[in-house]
């Protein structure tokens, strides 16, 4: 890449993504642990830093310590030295909730100093809560190329989700001359995948137009077709937005389906072994004699005595003599104590269950959650950080045991109940 196409990243990393539930009472969407060893925002930052871009602004808002930790320096990623670096960007808050960013353009405009202090040619602007794997120095150049001034990252998906996206309709060049925001009936199967490249100086004239304009796909990118150059980018690889419980649980099932299109490893996705302040130089997993393991992803320092079929598990995880861990994702440190199952479930750091103690018991799987039934919905049962399920207890579907929750007087947890 040639020194003057080096193009400033902002990263907005601020969102609640409040349908993970109980994952982010504690996080920020962006820092939920993926894929054993990641967390969403390594992904983002790795493509940043496998495209040779050099400056990043992350636009944190919501529970920012665990993100602000995980990034640290920006050393995980090679963003420190003198041309390089990595900034971490919190709303200017004032007293009241208005002064918090009130959309994705809201933000980027209360960091125009930054932008102005950051000399660039181009913009390129990413969302930190998705999966996939992108080169943003070819987004760049085909931007220069159709001398566009916004050019957007797009995919094509089933017309049946398109209503949760910003869509575009294109002509034979693919310029984008009109665009539909989360539409109910859709004319087009092309989405925006949050991703898009400015020109800075168009930008900073674009931002500085109307303060009303708070959010880029609801107004400002609508008008923008309307009078200037707007581009799609198609892009054709695997992308997830991991939003919801489910796209979720899949995603991180993909990690070890064969053929699902998502190879973290041969990406070049870095994650920060040294975040939190524990080095995650762990041994490597021991798996002892009488164990089975099938089609899962067991990370270093976990002790496998038991079964693990279909499954993630992240460092330090124990799964006891006895013990089935089956189509489920558990974060680090977590114990599976003796003869207890879990299944279908999603359990947070550090939770210990008991001997004999059932998550995700029964084949019902359509009872949704009671309290959250847009949530969990599917089956998948979510376990907290820190909860200790006392030895015996059998849970159903669609529960949520919350974080830290350590009680004894309850021996059932009917499906859709929550703790």
């Amino acid at each position: 890449m040639t020194d003057d196409m080096d193009a400033l990243v902002l990263l907005l990393a601020g969102g609640i993504g409040s349908r993970l539930n109980i994952l982010v009472g504690h996080r920020a969407k962006p820092a939920v642990p993926f894929g054993g060893l990641y967390r969403i925002i390594d992904f983002a930052l790795s493509n940043v830093m496998n495209s040779d871009l050099t400056r990043v602004g992350v636009l944190t808002q919501y529970k920012p310590l665990s993100l602000m930790r995980h990034i640290g320096t920006g050393a995980a990623w090679d963003f420190t030295g003198r041309t390089r670096g990595v900034k971490i960007l919190p709303p200017r808050t004032g007293e009241k909730d208005s002064d918090w960013y009130r959309g994705t353009a809201d933000a980027i405009r209360q960091n125009i100093d930054f932008i102005l202090a950051n000399p660039s040619d181009q913009v390129v602007i990413l969302s930190g809560d998705h999966i996939y794997h992108m080169d943003f120095d070819a987004m760049i150049q085909y931007h220069r190329h159709k001398d566009a001034d916004v050019t957007i990252g797009m995919m094509v998906v089933p017309k049946s989700e398109i209503h949760q996206f910003g869509a575009g309709i294109v002509d034979a060049e693919n310029r984008i001359i009109d665009w539909e925001e989360k539409p109910k009936i859709p004319r087009t199967n092309l989405a925006s995948m949050g991703i898009y490249v400015f020109d800075t100086k168009y930008l900073l004239r674009v931002l500085s137009q109307d303060r009303q304009e708070i959010d880029f796909g609801m107004h400002i990118i609508p008008r923008t077709i309307e009078e200037d150059r707007v581009f799609a980018y198609p892009f054709y690889g695997y992308w997830r937005d991991v939003g919801t419980i489910q796209s979720y649980w899949q995603t991180n099932m993909d990690v070890i389906r064969p053929g699902s299109g998502i190879t973290p490893e041969k990406w070049g996705i870095r994650p920060n072994p040294e975040a939190d302040g524990r080095p995650m130089d762990r041994a490597p997993a021991r798996f002892l004699s009488g164990c089975t393991v099938q089609a899962s992803m067991v990370s270093a320092g976990s002790i496998i005595e038991g079964t693990v079929i279909n499954s993630v598990l992240s460092p330090g995880v124990v799964v006891r003599k006895g013990a089935v861990v089956r189509d489920s994702v558990i974060f680090e440190d977590s114990i599976i104590e003796e003869g207890a199952t879990v299944d279908l479930s999603i359990c947070d750091k550090r939770v210990h269950i008991g001997s004999g103690t059932v998550v995700g018991h029964g084949e019902d799987l359509k009872h949704a959650n009671h309290e959250y039934p847009e949530h969990l919905y599917t089956g998948i049962t979510l376990i907290g950080k820190k909860a200790q399920l006392p030895a015996g207890m059998s849970i159903g579907r669609n529960c949520i045991v919350r974080p830290g929750y350590a009680g004894s007087d309850i021996s059932v947890l009917a499906d859709g109940e929550s703790l």
